[in-house]
């Protein structure tokens, strides 16, 4: 590796791999980090050895799925260094990363850098999500797609999202059917002014209409829940829910949850960029200008941790973030960059119509995000509970999220709060009265990512130049 990159990419999902394809082209030295052992993120899991072992598949998952082919082999031709099975656990705002890789820990070096790690699934805290056999859809599609694994016996879905229709339908299409879909959220009143701009976005209302038909015909019964619970002792046994005022039970082996996706924003917290609160899509995102720049001049943020765009836009919002890096490092003109992404600037416009319909179509209602059940863990890592919480604000008068850490140690657990982050901001705000943009979030230091003392004891740091000396 050169000693200084012009360009880090962090992740090499869509919009990483379109990244660092445009970085090459225009002669940036590029290095990409990603924790996975095969470039594609989660939309694009494993899809080279998916094609070259089990290619009729490919068909299964859809076509989706099958365009990342393309942009994989474009993203391994190009001139790049990829760093496949690396951890990245601290960024520092100057631009050193720190990163661990076949157990052994480094450090490098670039000018710009391009957080891109992809999305995350919006936590579902029910009654027993705890429990062994409760899965999350990303988690199913993941192995679906990595191994060709599916669930034996027994499970349904539930929660909301584009994601449940489509993990139920790849899923039907390898002979395994649900036995039931249970949806939480479906706002069509709240969607509907914003339809017209879904009409004109590419391909989306016809990939919808044609997975429910796909499931209807598969005799999949989707209902529509106002509440639900798992039961078990050891496992998921059951799922108790009401539908239209009745309340039914299911017996499971497997559940399956998703309550939409949202920004993977840890890192981007860790370098204190700017954030702002989506009441939409109920989540965070790093303020960003047209090119994905972020309120580091040092930092780009592009794909689904600037905000949620789906596989395609995030591609788009790679390509241009590249070019933004090409032109703050004058390797290109502000000229020529407009005319080399002006293409997809208009293609990400048209993703990006797409987003006010299904944002209010699958906008998570209050219950599914600020759990009323007492006896519901909120943080896994620390076993906090939502009553606990809702004490903590009410009586102890806590404000925010970094005072909770004080009380209970919530988002102080491995996942660093990002399985309960989203969670506690909005049972504080809710608790007070306020909006959730008045409560923040987490303070998020390094390391982002578990790592071992051996791993700092053996870590060659070298003295920076802007070191202070007593």
């Amino acid at each position: 590796m050169s000693a200084v990159h012009d360009l880090a990419i962090i992740g090499a999902g869509p919009a990483g791999m379109a990244a660092a394809v445009m970085a090459a082209e225009l002669r940036l030295s590029t290095v990409v980090l990603d924790e996975q052992p095969e470039p594609g993120g989660q939309i694009y899991r494993g899809i080279e050895r998916l094609a070259a072992t089990r290619s009729r598949h490919l068909e299964l998952l859809g076509p989706d799925y099958a365009l990342g082919l393309e942009l994989t082999r474009a993203f391994r031709a190009s001139s790049i260094e990829y760093l496949s099975g690396t951890q990245v656990w601290q960024v520092e705002p100057a631009g050193r990363i720190f990163y661990r890789r076949n157990d052994v820990a480094g450090i490098l070096q670039a000018k710009k850098i391009l957080i891109a790690p992809g999305a995350m699934e919006r936590p579902m805290p029910v009654p027993g999500w705890t429990l062994p056999g409760v899965l999350t859809c990303g988690a199913g599609q993941t192995v679906l797609k990595a191994n060709g694994l599916a669930p034996k016996g027994r499970f349904v879905l539930a929660g909301c999202g584009p994601l449940l229709l489509l993990l139920a339908a790849q899923l039907t299409r390898c002979g395994i059917k649900p036995t039931a879909i249970l949806q939480t959220t479906f706002n069509r009143w709240a969607a509907a002014p914003h339809l017209l701009g879904f009409l004109g976005a590419p391909g989306y209302l016809i990939k919808g209409l044609g997975l429910l038909r796909e499931l209807k015909a598969a005799g999949i019964p989707i209902h529509n829940v106002s509440r639900f619970a798992i039961k078990g002792d050891t496992q998921a046994r059951a799922v108790e829910f009401v539908c239209n005022g009745a309340a039914r039970t299911i017996e499971v082996d497997t559940v399956f949850l998703h309550q939409g996706v949202v920004p993977n924003s840890n890192l981007a917290w860790s370098l204190n960029l700017d954030h702002r609160w989506d009441d939409v899509q109920r989540c965070y995102h790093p303020k960003l200008d047209a090119w994905g720049r972020a309120s580091n001049a040092a930092v780009l943020v592009a794909g689904d941790a600037g905000g949620i765009v789906g596989a395609k836009g995030a591609e788009f919002m790679g390509l241009i973030a590249a070019a933004a890096a090409a032109v703050d490092l004058g390797k290109v003109g502000a000229e020529q960059a407009e005319e080399r992404t002006r293409d997809a600037k208009t293609a990400l416009n048209k993703q990006r119509a797409a987003r006010p319909f299904l944002d209010h179509l699958y906008r998570p209602e209050q219950r599914w995000i600020a759990p009323p059940e007492p006896d519901t863990i909120v943080c896994r890592c620390e076993e906090v509970r939502a009553g606990e919480i809702r004490r903590l604000v009410t009586e102890q008068n806590c404000p925010g999220p970094n005072q909770l850490k004080s009380f209970v140690r919530c988002g102080m657990g491995p996942c660093q709060g990002r399985l309960c982050g989203l969670t506690a901001v909005e049972m504080i705000a809710e608790s007070r009265g306020v909006p959730v943009s008045e409560v923040g979030y987490y303070r998020i230091r390094p390391p982002i990512k578990p790592v071992t003392i051996g791993d700092l004891a053996t870590l060659d740091v070298p003295e920076r130049s802007d070191a202070v000396h007593m």
